[in-house]
C-alpha cells in the first residue's frame, strides 16, 4: 500500500491540533481528580487495556484524550514503555484477594456463599432527570449486615477438583524470571498460557464481549456458565533485596472463571482476570478462553483470532490509518477504472 508524505502543511496541522486542544479546555489538577472520581470503572478499563496501574494517570490520559478510549489507552501505553521494571511481584491467590463480590451461577451454595457486593445487576434502569432540573442525587446509604462476610474467601475452583468435579489444570505458574512480557515480545502462536492470558488482561473490552457473545450464541465449541465472578482487591507483594515480603500496596482486580462440561465428563474451565473492575471483560475473555483449545481455524473463538483482533491499539491504529492520504493507490485504482471502460468501449462494434 502506497502513501503520500504530508508536506507544506504544517501550520495547518499544527492548528487542526489546536483546535482539538481548546475544545477540551485546560486540564487541570482538580479536573483529573473529578474524573477519577466521577468515572471510576471508565479509569479502570483504561489501566487494563493499558497494562499499566495507576489511576491518577489513566484519569488524565482520559482527561488529554478528550475521552477517546483507545486515545487514552495509547497514550498510558506510550508513558509506561519510559519506565522501568523494578521487580516482578508475587503470585496473586484467589482465596488471598480481598473480596467486594464473589457470585457464581453454576453453584448455589458455594463455600463462603454469594456476596453480592457492589452492582447494578438487580437496579431499575431509571434515568436521574431531576438532576437536570436543579436537584441533587444522593443514594440510599448502605445498611451494615449484620454479619459481614469474611474479606477473604476460598477458591471455588480449589473447592470443584477436591470433589472431583474439574480436571487439575496443567501447571502454568513459572519462575519470576523466565515470566514472559506480551508488552515486550513479539505474540506467536501457538501462544504460552502466559502470552495468552496477558493479551486476554489488556485486550480492547468491546472487542472481547463480540466475540465472545459469539461464542455465547453457538459460534463456539462450549456454552459458558459463571462459575465465579470476583471483584477485590490484591495485594502486591514484593521481596524486598533483603529478601523479607512485603506489600508495596493494593490493586483492584476483575476474574472469572467460566465452565462447561468437557468431554472427560469432567468440567472444563475458562479464566480470565484484568486491572480494575471490569465484569463484561472478563466474563467474555473466560468464554473465549475456554473454547480457545480445539477451535476451528478461522472460527471467532480460534485463539490468533482472538488475540489479534481484541489488540486494541493495534486495532484502532490499523482503522484510523486509513484518515492518512491514499493518493497513489486510490489515484492508480480509478486509472485502472478509466483504462477497462475506455477498453470496453473499443471493443463495442460500430
Amino acid at each position: 500500500m502506497a502513501y503520500v508524505a504530508t508536506r507544506g502543511g504544517e501550520r495547518a496541522i499544527e492548528q487542526a491540533e489546536r483546535l482539538y486542544r481548546e475544545a477540551l479546555g485546560p486540564i487541570t489538577p482538580e479536573r483529573v481528580a473529578e474524573l477519577r472520581l466521577a468515572l471510576p470503572l471508565l479509569v479502570d478499563r483504561v489501566m487494563g487495556e493499558a497494562s499499566l496501574y495507576d489511576p491518577d494517570l489513566a484519569a488524565l490520559a482520559l482527561a488529554q484524550a478528550g475521552g477517546d478510549l483507545y486515545e487514552a489507552v495509547l497514550l498510558l501505553r506510550a508513558w509506561r514503555t519510559t519506565q522501568p521494571r523494578l521487580t516482578i511481584a508475587e503470585p496473586v491467590r484467589q482465596a488471598e484477594i480481598l473480596t467486594h463480590r464473589r457470585i457464581s451461577a453454576a453453584f448455589k451454595d458455594i463455600p463462603g456463599g454469594q456476596i453480592l457486593g457492589p452492582t447494578l445487576d438487580y437496579a431499575h434502569r431509571i434515568l436521574a432527570t431531576e438532576v437536570m432540573e436543579g436537584e441533587t442525587f444522593t443514594p440510599a446509604p448502605v445498611t451494615p449486615a449484620a454479619t459481614p462476610a469474611p474479606a477473604r474467601q476460598p477458591s471455588l475452583a480449589d473447592w470443584q477438583r477436591a470433589n472431583g468435579l474439574v480436571a487439575d489444570p496443567p501447571r502454568s505458574e513459572v519462575a519470576p524470571d523466565d515470566i514472559p512480557d506480551v508488552t515486550r515480545e513479539p505474540l506467536l502462536f501457538p501462544a504460552s498460557r502466559a502470552h495468552s492470558l496477558q493479551s486476554l488482561a489488556r485486550a480492547d473490552t468491546g472487542g472481547l464481549l463480540a466475540l465472545g457473545y459469539s461464542a455465547m450464541r453457538g459460534y463456539g465449541n462450549a456454552h459458558p456458565t459463571v462459575n465465579e465472578l470476583r471483584l477485590g482487591e490484591a495485594e502486591v507483594m514484593v521481596r524486598h533485596p533483603s529478601g523479607a515480603l512485603f506489600s508495596a500496596g493494593r490493586v483492584r482486580v476483575s476474574q472469572a472463571e467460566v465452565t462447561s462440561k468437557g468431554k472427560s465428563g469432567l468440567l472444563d474451565l475458562g479464566f480470565c482476570a484484568t486491572f480494575g473492575w471490569n465484569e463484561v471483560k472478563v466474563i467474555a475473555g473466560a468464554t473465549l478462553d475456554l473454547n480457545a483449545s480445539g477451535a476451528a481455524k478461522g472460527s471467532p473463538v480460534e485463539e490468533e483470532f482472538v488475540l489479534y483482533h481484541t489488540e486494541p491499539v493495534e486495532a484502532s491504529g490499523f482503522c484510523i490509518h486509513f484518515k492518512l492520504p491514499h493518493y497513489v493507490t486510490f489515484q492508480s485504482s480509478l486509472d485502472a477504472l478509466r483504462g477497462a471502460k475506455t477498453a470496453e468501449k473499443d471493443e463495442v462494434p460500430a
